[in-house]
């Protein structure tokens, strides 16, 4: 039906002859700079395009004398109507912020920062970094957990986060010579987006805990306890049959080497691990969605290549109508006790149909009661969305990644296919009840936007993280010690549910001792990205951190690293220790 409307919509065009162009330029009316990835499309059908890195466009395909109106969309600006005939050339046409939609910070230029303080711990406020005058990319808003008085609140309360995309994301700012924003910097994600060498789970247990304590790098009067979970690993032979819906962003912000084209080869790295009991649809979206490829077996990877070849980008980004569209297919093609799930692969942009990050979140949540998990992949940069893209996998019982070029498109999905991509264990929480007489105060690293109630703990109906196959979760508290003597530091509870969901099971045992003289390898890692983590954000918690000795502590640590993702980030703190000078 689609089809046949937009048929329709094209035909007075195609009968008219001879098609011309109009171009122009589009900037920020404030500023004067450019701004890329503007949607220009012809109002009453699906005609469009976007503008490029320096703010032109240039609409093709409209017959010659043809009056039309253009629409201007872009995000954080109000939409802005044009009259045009085809062959004009409309010169500067200047967007301005939408102020009374965008609650917002801009953060000006490649490694400037401006701070500000929040009343509460995690704000979704959307934080924006300006990408040397393109459109900017938005990150939720983060403050640092502070520390916390054991007597006034005993107990830490956390939602699991297997999400790396953070440390892909500071990787690409760093390689491309300059500092993140500090909004883009999770401790947590930075901190998991290594293996440890935890003990794995017995029988069938989903799920194994570990504990160590060890000193605190950057205040040598604190200790670091480190909770430590895995995932039970499943081979891939084992793995239950998959029901897959690529849901693949085409739209004209897609536009780019960094995009769509590694979009792509990111979907043929994946259509190489399916099996012939697997299947994958492909469903596109841009100014409408479609089926691109009908749920096909996945031993059928010809069809499946030729079909992703053939994808181009152009058009807004009507990212509402292609998630129902997927949810629907898979829905279609369930398999009772399968991974039945949805690839959404996008920049976040989305400004056509429900845009706006709370209509986004709400119409995921509806669908995650379906059964069908959901995967986020981010890609690009200028205009990369990362609030929104976290919080849509957050509320649609998934994870997400960014994939910043081919090699971490291999790390996510084949290195880590199990646990990308297959669910052992949902809505898991980690409760930590702390000791009065063996610690007076603690701060939780990290995990600021995923802090859950005391109460919130017992309750099933309260949606958590998800751990997949082979996943390892770190989660890392500093704290002041209250004794020097072997003292339990408290009681480490964990819940978790099945991935058909049902009543959650529980797990509980003793919350360390003293602390070791010498961490070990994987503490002293973990310990060494954190800092990282708090000198990058310019953390008011770094103590007596600084990049030199967090350097020689994470080359004493670097351990086997057969894959040399620890040395990798080696080399990126020697670069941010000189960017930062």
């Amino acid at each position: 039906m689609r089809t046949i409307l937009f048929l329709i919509l094209l035909l007075p065009y195609c009968l008219s002859g001879q098609s011309t162009a109009i171009n122009g330029r589009v900037v920020d009316a404030d500023d004067r700079q450019p701004l890329i990835g503007v949607a220009v499309t012809v109002v009453g059908n699906t005609s469009g395009t976007v503008t490029d890195l320096d703010g032109f466009f240039r609409l093709e395909g409209i017959p010659e004398g043809r009056r039309v109106r253009l629409k201007l969309s872009y995000t954080g600006y109000a939409d802005q109507i044009l009259r045009a005939t085809a062959g004009d050339s409309l010169g500067t046409i200047m967007l301005s912020t939408d102020h009374a939609e965008l609650d917002e910070v801009v953060v000006v230029g490649y490694a400037r920062r401006q701070h500000r303080q929040l009343d509460a711990a995690y704000s979704s406020a959307p934080i924006f970094h300006d990408f040397e005058g393109g459109r900017p990319e938005r990150y939720n808003g983060i403050t640092e957990n502070g520390f916390v008085a054991v007597s006034d609140r005993a107990v830490s309360t956390l939602s699991t986060d297997v999400d790396r995309a953070s440390y892909a994301n500071v990787r690409r700012f760093i390689q491309e010579g300059g500092l993140p924003p500090a909004e883009a910097v999770r401790s947590e994600e930075m901190i998991n987006y290594f293996t440890y060498d935890d003990p794995a789970p017995v029988g069938d247990a989903p799920l194994a805990l570990s504990t160590e304590v060890g000193p605190c790098p950057w205040n040598p009067d604190n200790r670091i306890f480190r909770v430590g979970l895995r995932a039970r690993d499943i081979e891939r032979e084992d793995l239950p049959p998959a029901n897959l819906v690529f849901l693949l962003d085409v739209s004209g912000s897609m536009q780019g080497p960094d995009r769509l084209p590694l979009l792509k080869k990111s979907m043929l790295l994946l259509t190489e691990q399916l099996r012939p009991q697997d299947r994958v649809a492909i469903v596109v979206y841009a100014g409408a969605a479609g089926v691109v490829l009908p749920s096909t077996p996945g031993d059928r990877g010809s069809i499946i290549r030729e079909a992703l070849m053939q994808l181009e980008a152009g058009g807004s980004t009507a990212g509402g109508t292609g998630i129902e569209l997927a949810y629907a297919i898979a829905r279609e093609n369930f398999v009772v006790g399968g991974n039945n799930r949805v690839i959404l692969a996008t920049d976040g942009d989305f400004n056509v149909g429900p845009s706006s990050q709370d209509d986004l979140l709400k119409l995921i949540e509806r669908k995650r009661a379906s059964g069908v998990y959901l995967t986020v992949l981010g890609f690009g940069r200028g205009n990369y969305q990362e609030g929104t893209i976290q919080e849509l996998a957050d509320r649609g019982n998934g994870n997400h990644a960014y994939i910043d070029g081919e090699l971490e498109a291999r790390k996510i999905l084949i290195e880590e296919f199990g646990g990308t991509l297959v669910t052992v264990a949902k809505d898991v929480k980690v409760q930590l009840e702390f000791n009065p007489a063996a610690v007076t105060s603690y701060r939780l690293i990290g995990y600021e936007n995923r802090l859950l109630e005391t109460e919130d703990f017992e309750d099933d109906k309260k949606d958590a993280g998800e751990m997949g196959a082979g996943h390892r979760v770190t989660v890392l508290y500093e704290f002041v010690p209250a004794t020097t003597d072997t003292v339990t530091l408290g009681e480490l509870r964990v819940r978790y549910k099945s991935p058909d969901g049902g009543a959650s099971k529980l797990v509980t045992q003793a919350a360390g001792h003293r602390a070791r003289r010498e961490p070990s390898t994987d503490l002293a890692w973990a310990t060494a990205v954190a800092e990282f983590a708090m000198l990058l954000r310019d953390s008011e918690y770094v103590g007596e951190g600084n990049y030199p000795d967090c350097i020689a502590r994470a080359e004493a640590a670097i351990g086997s690293d057969e894959q040399g993702y620890r040395r990798q980030m080696i080399d990126l703190m020697r670069r941010a220790s000189s960017l930062a000078r």
